[in-house]
């Protein structure tokens, strides 16, 4: 599965979020600094500037997850079919079932009456979990030593049957993957040509044909693909019971690029997508991938009418009910949906994480992969975190773990705020133990007055030290967002003497010091405060220098 390419809408965190970091969903970098060089080859050309980041998500336990895999009807009808295979079955020289057969199996799967004529689609359906049962090596096909073609069951299936969670999940990717290659076949066009008159196949004409069927299934294919990842990044975002997606919705996101209104080409290419997507996506929700409610035929049947004059059967100007738009289709990727696209991105070498991948160490482990990754959802990662944890004793981990001067410290005692800040008094034991911290003394302060409690601010040295400290989290947590910097620049206490001010805080001994005076210097409206935050800047670095 290609990383996706298109543009989503941001989710911009504000600067005086603990979550900054999710800012970056999606983020315009190099697809090998997002997902690593296994994602891509570095050389292509062919890849657009900008990439979008796989989000975390959160996936049910895999015993769930593969017992809703069983109740797939196809799933479970091929596992019956290859158990009821036992001790062998005989088959034809394709690997189908007899005709003698095709009726009992049938009426082993429920789908036929046990008595009277089969129905024609009932063995339809009986050869399609046969074949699937076929591809998913849940029974082996031989030769008798008198010849007889038969079919035997694999250990599988009795692991399947007892529900073992790889086993089953196994199979079902597999299901999927044949699927979703399947769902984008297309016969739009005759490749086989017309034979000349003299009866000689027209060769050219059938490699034509090919090529441009190949070229169609592929281009088909890549659509498929960024449907799905779109759903993923939007289903994680998504809250819970709201992850059901429009079809035009999510066909505009693939068309209208980002900040921008939809003009009437692309209205007609949103069109177009939901059209080309609604089938594929019915073929995928009969493994269970999505859930699908089709795009209703009569629409297209009411716009012949309409353009032949026909009176529209809604009143004018009515607005439109959520009945209305739900006829266009709509669309939700499945927890087991959500499984099946992860392994794809994991398969092609992206990094796709889950909520909690950064909880299972200790507080160290947890701020450097918050600090460090781009890819994460800090507010998500800390409450699971704090949830497997008594709550004094985590705050004093991850107090003691965000020390330090490092270039990612400042982001470290930012998480370790956002966390501390939920936690309540049962944390606030754990500040008060380092009021007189000389890194942590502003931080905790800062939190326990908020928190309602009587003690004395922190001293001028230790606040600027602080104000240097949270504008550099946020400037290297933030990667240069713009917009959110200069609400941290309006910010702050700037007196009426900004050369006093910034005076004060070019001599602050922290290792971004610059940096932020730097900043506060380009972005910072009023023009006698920037220029006073260049020249201390200047000194800043000088400073640095001799230092």
């Amino acid at each position: 599965m290609a990383g996706r390419r298109r543009n989503t809408p941001d989710h911009s965190a504000g600067a005086g979020q603990a979550a900054p970091a999710e800012s970056l969903l999606p983020a315009d970098y190099d697809l090998a600094e997002l997902y690593g060089a296994g994602g891509r080859d570095e050389d292509d050309e062919d890849l657009d500037d900008t990439a979008v980041l796989v989000p975390p998500i959160a996936l049910p336990p895999e015993e769930e997850l593969a017992a809703a895999a069983l109740a797939v009807p196809l799933i479970g009808r091929a596992v019956k079919l290859a158990r009821w295979a036992a001790p062998h079955r005989v088959v034809d020289e394709f690997g189908d079932l007899v005709e003698d057969d095709r009726g009992p199996a049938a009426r082993l799967l429920g789908l036929a009456p046990e008595e009277g004529e089969v129905p024609e689609e009932s063995v339809v359906e009986v050869l399609r979990a046969w074949s699937l049962a076929c591809d998913l090596d849940l029974v082996e096909l031989g030769t008798t030593q008198a010849g007889e073609h038969v079919a035997v069951p694999m250990e599988e299936v009795a692991d399947a049957e007892a529900g073992d969670p790889s086993t089953v999940l196994d199979l079902w990717l597999t299901a999927a993957g044949i699927v979703r290659e399947l769902a984008v076949d297309t016969d739009l066009l005759d490749v086989e040509g017309e034979a000349p008159e003299g009866g000689e196949e027209d060769t050219e004409a059938v490699e034509s044909g090919l090529a441009e069927v190949e070229e169609a299934s592929e281009a088909a294919a890549e659509l498929l693909d960024e449907a799905l990842q779109v759903l993923y990044e939007l289903t994680a975002f998504a809250e819970p019971g709201e992850e059901t997606v429009p079809l035009g919705v999510l066909a505009a996101l693939l068309v209208v690029p980002e900040g921008e209104e939809p003009d009437e080409e692309m209205l007609g290419q949103i069109t177009d997508l939901m059209v080309e997507l609604d089938p594929m996506l019915a073929d995928l929700a009969e493994l269970g991938l999505v859930e699908h409610r089709p795009i209703d035929p009569e629409l297209f049947e009411e716009e012949e009418e309409a353009e032949e004059g026909a009176e529209a059967a809604a009143e004018p100007g009515a607005e439109p009910t959520d009945e209305d738009a739900a006829r266009f289709g709509l669309v939700r990727l499945t927890p087991l949906g959500q499984y099946g696209v992860r392994e794809w991105l994991l398969a092609d070498g992206y990094d796709a994480p889950l909520i909690g991948d950064l909880a299972q160490g200790d507080a160290a482990a947890l701020l450097r992969g918050l600090s460090e990754s781009p890819n994460v959802l800090p507010e998500r990662e800390i409450h699971v975190w704090l949830a497997r944890r008594e709550a004094t004793a985590a705050a004093r981990e991850l107090l003691v773990a965000s020390r330090g001067l490092d270039a990612y410290s400042p982001v470290r005692r930012m998480y370790t705020a956002a966390a501390l800040a939920g936690l309540g008094e049962e944390g606030d034991t754990a500040l008060a133990e380092v009021v007189d911290d000389p890194e942590l003394g502003g931080l905790a302060r800062e939190l326990l007055r908020v928190h309602g409690h009587d003690i004395a601010a922190p001293e001028r040295s230790v606040s600027l030290w602080r104000t240097v400290d949270h504008f550099s989290a946020v400037l290297l947590a933030g990667r240069g967002d713009a917009a959110q910097l200069r609400e941290l620049v309006a910010s702050l206490p700037v007196t009426d003497n900004p050369a006093s001010y910034f005076g004060e805080l070019w001599r602050v001994p922290h290792p971004y010091t610059a940096q932020v005076l730097d900043t506060v210097g380009e972005l910072h409206t009023d023009r006698q405060v920037a220029k006073e935050a260049r020249k201390a800047a200047f000194k800043a670095k000088s400073q640095q220098g001799h230092g």
